[in-house]
Order: structure tokens, then sequence, then C-alpha cells
């Protein structure tokens, strides 16, 4: 927190979007290239090359900042993945170890609510978390959804918002964070039964995640049974896309786009799991035109924890792993993985062991982070390795990269996934090849990213030149991998190049902070049709 924008310019570039966006009456935190004339410690971001500011934006903040001539490093009250303090005892009990001074006061806190958390992103504000200054602000619903009835969304289970429906508005609820932790969850039910009661909601219709196991899934089909009411429910990277349109103010009867949705994980129609998504999709339904290819994750859920995991299953589904080795033994890469249980991780893939397919583009990420060593033995947050590999690219790289620095991917149909697949093998060959030459992490995150943007934008235009006969002029762009900055920009520019008109989220994240608003409009728009 900084006591003015002077004080920021000596530690951030700030464009004027920037600047606005920062002292706007929503005030959120920004995040911003770290790259002024003075600098902060590494460790306030370790890895990263930006930093998040914020102005002061209650008059206690400016009382404090009002003698300070350099930023104070703040905390909202609480360690990673837990619901922030709000009260003074439990935040000096849980926080002793991380914060040295405590902001405390004599008014009990209420309601948590987080900080709103923003990024440019081709020009544009877009959100990572949608939160103070933002939330409830109803969100107009597209022309065709003012005669729709009151709906009810639980959202996802990571990054949870839930969403009400009523009188063609959304309302979209604050960040409400990982329902997995026990104080959160029970901070979601809070907040629904709050909302329901200040906005005098009373649904006709429950939509939740087809996952079975999301804790907000099982929670509105709770709602649902006691109320007599019915389910309806929403595949994750439909909702993706369809957030996409509500966001961007596509009509109800609007042909279908080509929906882009790279993501973390996603329970599938065909009970694997979704991340890498080119889908034909309007508010109605969706059809999977093609994916990522699907890669086992081999320890499921552990695999998201341990990155080398997702690396391991990557090459060895990309040459088979005695073929790495054989090529590429005398890497560094080979000498960390022979460390590892890697016999264990082939018999659990062979058997298909607690090892679930996965077409995700964030455990791509997640495995290229690894063998350029970030965070390969286990992350200390959640998306921690695609960040961290983000902030390894500098913009003046990227200006400068051509096709010939980009990785390969190739075009494929599997007989085992009827329909086309964007198949990373070419790119792990290549990247294997640079880590024996010695090209350095930059230079090899560089040329992923390149790479992974001209294949995602090459498949799409491919897609959508010939569906149904006919050319498919505009593509969405959803899911958590674009709040990459640079997989963004580069996706949305080749496909403007090619003509195409894409959309990207602004009112809502791109990420599971607006899957609720997604399902509530999808199951809106079918109730309408019924």
């Amino acid at each position: 927190m900084a006591r003015d924008i002077d004080v920021v310019r000596r530690y951030a570039t700030i464009s004027d979007v920037e600047a606005a966006t920062l002292t706007s009456a929503a005030a959120p935190i920004i995040l911003l290239d770290a790259n002024g004339p003075e600098r902060l410690p590494d460790t306030v971001a370790p890895g990263l090359y930006g930093l998040a500011f914020m102005l002061p934006h209650t008059p206690l903040h400016h009382l404090i900042l009002h003698n300070f001539d350099q930023p104070l490093v703040m905390t909202s009250g609480n360690l990673s993945d837990e619901p922030p303090c709000i009260d003074d005892l439990e935040a000096r009990s849980r926080l002793a170890a991380l914060a040295d001074y405590f902001l405390i006061h004599d008014r009990q806190i209420i309601n948590r609510v987080d900080d709103s958390v923003v990024r440019i992103v081709a020009g544009a504000p877009t959100h990572i978390r949608r939160s103070r200054g933002y939330a409830p602000t109803p969100i107009n619903l597209p022309d065709g959804f003012a005669a729709g009835a009151d709906v009810l969304a639980m959202g996802g289970e990571l990054k949870n918002t839930f969403c009400l429906v009523r009188e063609g508005h959304a309302i979209l609820s604050q960040h409400q964070g990982d329902l997995e932790n026990a104080v959160t969850f029970a901070d979601f039910e809070k907040n629904l039964a709050l909302f329901t009661r200040l906005f005098d909601h009373d649904p006709i219709a429950i939509a939740v995640d087809r996952h079975p196991d999301y804790l907000a899934t099982k929670h509105g089909r709770m709602l649902a049974a006691a109320r007599g009411l019915p389910v309806i429910e929403v595949q994750h990277h439909h909702a993706h896309v369809v957030a996409c349109l509500a966001d961007n103010a596509v009509p109800l009867d609007a042909e279908p786009v080509l929906g882009i949705v790279l993501d973390g994980l996603g329970f599938g129609d065909d009970g694997t799991i979704w991340g890498g998504e080119f889908l034909l999709a309007n508010y109605g339904g969706y059809d999977r035109l093609a994916c990522l290819t699907p890669v086992p994750m081999p320890g499921g859920a552990q695999a998201v924890r341990e990155p080398w995991r997702n690396l391991y299953a990557h090459l060895d589904a990309a040459m088979g792993y005695k073929t790495f080795r054989a090529e590429f033994g005398t890497t560094h890469l080979a000498t960390y993985l022979d460390r590892k249980p890697t016999a264990t991780m082939a018999a659990m893939i062979a058997k298909g062991l607690n090892s679930p397919l996965a077409s995700s583009c964030g455990r791509l990420f997640d495995a290229v982070g690894a063998a350029l060593g970030i965070c390969a033995d286990a992350i200390s947050y959640e998306g921690e390795a695609a960040a961290r590999l983000e902030a390894l690219v500098a913009a003046s790289d990227l200006a400068r990269a051509s096709a010939a620095d980009a990785y390969p991917f190739a075009q494929t149909r599997r007989l085992e996934v009827p329909r086309a697949c964007l198949d990373p093998a070419p790119m792990w060959l290549r990247l294997c090849q640079d880590l024996r030459d010695g090209i350095s992490p930059q230079e090899i995150a560089l040329r992923f990213h390149v790479g992974l943007a001209m294949a995602v934008a090459d498949m799409a235009a491919a897609l959508a030149s010939h569906v149904q006969g006919k050319r498919c002029d505009t593509i969405a762009l959803s899911g958590g991998c674009f709040q990459n900055r640079w997989l963004t920009e580069e996706v949305a520019r080749r496909l403007q190049f090619k003509g195409f008109r894409v959309l990207m989220h602004g009112k809502v994240p791109a990420n599971d902070g607006g899957l609720a608003l997604g399902q509530a409009v999808t199951a809106a728009g079918r109730l309408l049709r019924t």
C-alpha cells in the first residue's frame, strides 16, 4: 500500500489506464510491472516480476500512510489458502509469524470481504478477484433475459462466488475462496443466507457444477431438496464460455461462438478431467470440437500440489520415459527425476490407479515450470508454477519473438478421443533439446508461451473457419490460464489478425470466480426456453 501514485511510480511502471483503475472509487489492488527506479526486496513477491499495489481507501489508511514515503507491505489477514482473520485474538495467534504489526479496531468485523485484484490485459482492466468495491453491484444481463425467473447458482470449488439472478440482473457475491477450507465454507453458507435475505431472493431453480464432489454442488442439491426445487447441472467449461458471453453482453439469441477454455480442472462429460477445450457454444449448449491431448495425472489431486508428477507424465506421454532417459539422461532434468519414484508413477499410470486423464492446460504449465526448476517439488499457493513461468518472459522479448522461436505443437486425432487434439509432444522434444544445449530458462519460457499461443490460435482459426459448413466469426477466451497476460494478448492478437472478433473478460474473472455467473445465466436461459 502506497500513500499516492507518486510513491507507486518509484517502484513500478503505471499506465494511464492502470492509474485510473487504481484511483477509482472501487480502489482495487492492481498488478503492476515492478521496473521502477527503486526496488522492493525480491522476498516481497518471490519469483515474480510484478507487484500488487493499492492506495489508501479509508480515512484510517490515509492517516497511517500520511507520514510514510515508501510502501508498506500489507496482508489482508490470512495465510495462503485460508480466509482472512476477523478477530483480533485469532489474528495474533494465526499470523504471529507473518506480520510485524497488526491494525486492530474496537469495531467487530461482521462480513469478510477480500480486496479486489485487477490486472490490465490487452489494454483493458480484467479481474483476478472481484470483491470489495465491485461486489455485489448488479451486472445487467444481455438482451433476452429480462423476463427470466429467479435463479441461484452455487459456483465452483476454488475461488468460489455464488450468483443470484433476478429481474434481468445478476448479483455475483464477493470472492468467497476455496470451499475445502472449513472456515471458508461456513462463511459461504452465511453469506448465501445473507444475500438471500438482503435481496429478497426466491429462486425457482438452483444451478450447480456437474462435478458430483464439489461442496458447492452438494450444498446446492441439499438446498434444492429442502425447498422442492429443480437442480440444473452446468458443465464447468460451458459455464466459463457463457460467463464470457454475458460479460460481453452477447444477446440470448446470438449465434454460437467458438469458446477456448484453458484452465486447471473441470469435470468432463466423458468422466475425464477437462481443461484445454475448444467448444462451439451458446447459452443453450455446446459441442466439444477439440482439446489438448489428455495426459494422466498420477496421484490425482496430489499432482496439482507436486508439479514434478505432471512433468513425468507429460514426458512419458510425449516420448516414453525410457526414450527420454536415453536421449536426455545427461541433463539436470533427468538427474532430478532420477531422485523421484518414477517407477511408482509408471505403475500407477499403467494400472490406471488414481491417475485420471486430464486435457488440462494448467497442468501443462505446471509441467513446463517444473522442467525449469520452478517449484517442482511442491507449490506454496495455487497457480504458483504458472505465475512464475509467466514472470520469466519480458514484454521486450515477446515483441522480438518470431514463429521460428516458437515450440511446435501438433494437431492430431486420437482413436481414444474422437475429436481433434492439440498435442504438446513436439514441444517437449524441442524443450528437452534446449535444456541439453544450455538454453536459458527465460528463453525456454518465451518459446513455450509463443508456441502455445500460436498453436491455440491456429487450432481455433481452423475450427472456426469450417463450423457446420460456415465460418464462426466470434471467439471467446475464458478459464484461469487466460489470467496469463502474455498468453491472452498473443492469442487475441493472432486471432484478430485473422479477422475474428475476440471476446475477453472484463466485469468478472476469467478464472472460477466467474463460474457462478455462467451457471446462473445458462440456467436462466434454459428456463426461458422451457
